[in-house]
This record gives structure tokens, C-alpha cells and sequence, in this order.
């Protein structure tokens, strides 16, 4: 099956496209606006869409995944990307930093409580801030599990992932010096924070094509070329993200701050053969997480995309609606 017939099941799951009844800018503190808006109904189930990245922005594909007559869709570009201002900045731009701006969100718009739906690292802050606020969490979708560990890092980052696209890793690889490359988060990150403009887009674009050559399984290793703007956001603050481990206070506080939110209902979205998280993360939390639905997507990879990925996250919302 070709790459456009692909698409074309995917694109048969999804709602038709509706655009925002509300848009504003919204002044978060610590210099920061970001970008919220809302769409489908608005008296209906609230859903927060959690991106992915951390960098990557919202798009108005990811409202398509709601029946817009039953959902209230709230979604927003985190901190320093997208819409978001100041672009690709990292300053007070931090895991906590994300949640304190979820609740900002939610308070300004009257909501008691709401679904958390996120994948990749949406799907790491969703964790994240349900384990913080499981009084304000009805449901967690989730989609493509991360849960920033080290162990997940040195998979992407350290050569593991790499064996399987040892020619796209070389090319990801051989632009930074032999004696750099036992760390290549922090090699990337002396060029994406060099200050020189230039020098910060060629390795953003690098960094950003790595991961999107691995995205879907029906790759072909082409990463593409992304904007420059975007690419330097995108690669920035993952990068900051990553070095600073997430800004978590251990390893793998999520796994053991899986008892606060033990007893939110939960569908886990994971593709079989995601090569960008790969799917021992979400197995991990599913075993202890009673509420949870883990749902393995044969044929899959990371994308949010993919044809599996897309009905099965269709399949969990329409669910959720009528419960």
C-alpha cells in the first residue's frame, strides 16, 4: 500500500475541519504569551490538546480528532514556539513552568475539569500534570509514550535508534566532531544556543530532520527540510528540555508518581514500532495504571498521523463522549 492511499484511510477518521469560535494571546508571566484557542462546541466536554516537541507547536489538524458537536477543544503553543512569544526562547521555560500555564488556561476559561489528550511529549506533560492536579483530570488520552528518562534519551541520542537508520544517524551524527560524540544532546546544544544565528539554524535543521525521518513507519529516511524559524525553536527547546532531564526531580518520577492518577480512566495509544519512543514506556505505565486501556497499534510508528494511530485516538474520544 502506497504512501497517498495511506493517507487517504487515515483522513477517513477524522472530523471534518471547524475553526476557533475563540483566539487570544494570553499573558502567562516571566515575559511570556502564549497562543490559546478553543473550538467545536462551546458548552461541550472540555479536552486540553497537549503538543509535542517540546517545541513543536499546535496545528489545526490536531482539532480534527474531535466530534466538534460534543467537545469543547482547548489547545495552545507552549512556551517560546508556534504563535508563542518570545520565539525559540528557553528562558522560564520549564516543565513546571508548562503545567502553572495549563491551569492559567483552564482558570481563564472556566473550566472545572477537563480530558488531558496529548502524544510524545504532550503525552510526558500530560502525565505530568495529572500527577500534579488529579482533581482537575477527568481522562488522559495518550499517544506515543515519553517519559523522560535517560534510558529513552540515550535510545534516541546515543545510538540506539541509530542502528536501525545507520545512514540518516550518520548524517546526524558526522556533523559534530569524533571527540563530542558521547554526548550529543550537549554537542548539539553548544550550536543551538552559539548565538549566532546561522550557525543555530543549520543544527536546528539537523536536529529536527533526525527525528522526522523516524516519525512514521512509512519512512524513507528523508527528514525534510523545515522552516529555519521553526526548526530553531523546535530543536532549542527540546534540547533544553533534554539536557536539563525534563526538570524533573529523579529519573523516573513519572513511573513512581503513577499512584496519584491510578484511578483517572485512560486510553494509551502506542504504535508497535515507534523508533522515537518506543513502546516499553507505555507498557511500563499501563501495568501500573488500573484505570488504563493500552491499545497496540499494529503497523505503526510515531506519527499522530498514521492510519492506525488516528482511528484508535477517534475510536478512545467518540468512547469518551458517550460514557
Amino acid at each position: 500500500m502506497d504512501k497517498h492511499t495511506d493517507q487517504k484511510r487515515a483522513v477517513q477518521y477524522l472530523y471534518p475541519p471547524i475553526d476557533p469560535f475563540d483566539q487570544r494571546m494570553m499573558d502567562v508571566g516571566q515575559g511570556h504569551r502564549i497562543y490559546v484557542e478553543q473550538c467545536g462546541n462551546p458548552n461541550g466536554i472540555p479536552v486540553v490538546v497537549l503538543h509535542g516537541g517540546p517545541g513543536g507547536g499546535c496545528s489545526p489538524a490536531m482539532r480534527r480528532y474531535f466530534d466538534p458537536l460534543v467537545y469543547r477543544v482547548i489547545l495552545f503553543d507552549q512556551r517560546g514556539c508556534g504563535r508563542s512569544t518570545p520565539h525559540a526562547s528557553v528562558t522560564d521555560n520549564t516543565t513546571w513552568h508548562l503545567v502553572d500555564d495549563i491551569e492559567a488556561i483552564r482558570k481563564s476559561i472556566n473550566i472545572e475539569a477537563w480530558c488531558v489528550f496529548g502524544g510524545s511529549w504532550g503525552a510526558t506533560l500530560s502525565l505530568i500534570y495529572a500527577q500534579a492536579h488529579p482533581d482537575r483530570t477527568t481522562h488522559l488520552i495518550l499517544r506515543g509514550v515519553f517519559l523522560m528518562t535517560q534510558t529513552e534519551l540515550d535510545w534516541f541520542y546515543g545510538g540506539g535508534a541509530g542502528k536501525f537508520w545507520p545512514e540518516v544517524w550518520a548524517r546526524f551524527v558526522d556533523l559534530i566532531p569524533k571527540d563530542e560524540h558521547d554526548d550529543l544532546i550537549e554537542a548539539y546544544a553548544k550550536r543551538l544556543f552559539s548565538g549566532d544565528t546561522p550557525t543555530e539554524i543549520k543544527y536546528a535543521k539537523a536536529w529536527s530532520s533526525w527525528e522526522n525521518a523516524l516519525a512514521s513507519i512509512n519512512s524513507n529516511g528523508n527528514g525534510g527540510d523545515a522552516p529555519g524559524e521553526y526548526a530553531r525553536a523546535f530543536a532549542r527547546l527540546e534540547n533544553h528540555y533534554f539536557v536539563n532531564a525534563g526538570f524533573l526531580d529523579t529519573d523516573g518520577q513519572i513511573l513512581e508518581n503513577m499512584d496519584r492518577i491510578a484511578h483517572i480512566p485512560g486510553v494509551i495509544v502506542q504504535g508497535r514500532y515507534d523508533m522515537i519512543c518506543p513502546p516499553q514506556a507505555a507498557y511500563s505505565i499501563a501495568q501500573v495504571w488500573p484505570a488504563s486501556e493500552l491499545k497496540m497499534v499494529r503497523n505503526a510508528g510515531h506519527t499522530l498521523s498514521e492510519p492506525g494511530i488516528t482511528a484508535a485516538l477517534v475510536d478512545a474520544m467518540d468512547r469518551i463522549a458517550v460514557q
